[in-house]
C-alpha cells in the first residue's frame, strides 16, 4: 500500500475513518489507472507486434519460397547429370563384362577343339 499523507486540517474535518477511507479511495483509483495504462500499453504492443510479424512473415515466406524453388531446380539439374553419368558407367561396365565373357568363351571353345 502506498503511503499518502493527508494534511492535518483535512484529517480533522474528515475524522480518522474518513481520512482512511479517502486514502483507500485514492489508492484504488491509482491502481485502476495503473491497470488501465498497462492494459492499453499491452494492447498497443500486441497490435504492433502482430503487424510487424505479419510483414516479416510475408516477406520471409516470399524469400523462402523463391529460394526453395531455386534450390529444387539446381537439385534437379544435378540429379539429371548424375543419372547420365551413372548410365555412362553402367554401359562401360556391361561392355567390359561382355568383352570378358566373350574372351572366356572364345578361349574355352578354342581349347575344347
Amino acid at each position: 500500500m502506498k503511503l499518502i499523507k493527508i494534511p492535518k486540517v483535512l484529517r480533522e474535518k474528515l475524522g480518522e475513518d474518513g481520512a482512511d477511507a479517502l486514502i483507500e479511495l485514492i489508492n484504488q483509483a491509482n491502481e485502476k489507472v495503473k491497470e488501465d495504462v498497462i492494459e492499453i500499453s499491452a494492447e498497443k504492443f500486441e497490435r504492433r507486434l502482430v503487424e510487424e510479424i505479419s510483414k516479416l512473415r510475408a516477406e520471409d515466406i516470399t524469400k523462402l519460397d523463391k529460394r526453395i524453388t531455386e534450390e529444387v531446380s539446381k537439385l534437379r539439374i544435378d540429379m539429371s547429370k548424375m543419372y547420365a553419368n551413372l548410365i555412362k558407367w553402367m554401359f562401360i561396365f556391361w561392355v567390359g563384362q561382355i568383352g570378358v565373357i566373350t574372351a572366356i568363351l572364345f578361349a574355352f571353345f578354342k581349347f575344347m577343339k
